[in-house]
């Protein structure tokens, strides 16, 4: 297969997943303080985004503040997603590059967890922009546990995140990269880095932007 021609200079899009306390927020915001101080243009975003009108629905089944079928809560998380997609992509032409806490990849996972049907959960994510690269921060369920706050959301159940764990397992593909979560903050930061700036320069130079799911 041909490789696709470059395109224009556009900033990276990145992707943490991961179970819940993972670490994904805290390695979010020091890649962003990280990129800014090397000059790099770039932005910290979090799905669901809680600030738009889905999103302050989606804050309110999280919470456990209202009920909502499983199915309508698959599509709420789906449009919150498509709701941001022309801003993302606009930002990413610019040169803006966003480091992204969770991606359609939690949305399929979380949902399929509750034994909806694999395809169906990722039907609805089709056409989004794909991530240039998905950094799993890897972590026992076990392991999640003993963090701090855990179990103050409504997927924070380690039975649940134990299924969760192994629908990630079966959205892999060869854009993700695992990283080891159980160490500490700074280590995991200095894993990630290098990956990160390899990222950043190979869509400087042009890298096609490619969309959910081939």
């Amino acid at each position: 297969m041909a490789e696709a021609e470059a395109g224009p200079s556009r900033g990276a899009f990145i992707v943490l997943e991961g179970l819940d306390r993972s670490g994904k927020s805290t390695q979010v915001q020091k890649l962003v303080e990280y990129l800014k101080s090397r000059g790099v243009e770039a932005e910290a975003w979090r799905f669901p985004d809680r600030t738009t009108a889905m999103g302050k629905m989606i804050a309110s089944y999280l919470d456990s503040k209202s009920e909502l079928d499983d199915c309508a809560v698959h599509l709420l998380f789906s449009a919150n997603r498509w709701e941001k997609r022309s801003l993302m992509e606009a930002k990413l032409r610019e040169g803006t590059t966003l480091i992204v806490d969770r991606y359609s990849y939690s949305g399929v996972a979380f949902t399929a967890a509750k034994g909806l049907p694999f395809d169906w959960c990722k039907a609805p994510e089709v056409g989004l922009p794909a991530p240039d690269a998905v950094l799993y921060l890897q972590i026992p369920p076990e392991a999640a546990l003993e963090r701090g706050g855990y179990g103050e959301e409504r997927y924070e159940k380690l039975d649940f995140q134990r299924v969760v764990a192994s629908k990630y397992e079966q959205l892999r593909d060869a854009t993700w990269q695992d990283i080891d979560a159980r160490k500490g903050p700074d280590e995991v930061q200095a894993v990630l880095r290098p990956i990160v700036d390899r990222m950043v320069q190979t869509c400087k130079q042009g890298r096609p932007l490619s969309r959910l799911w081939p």
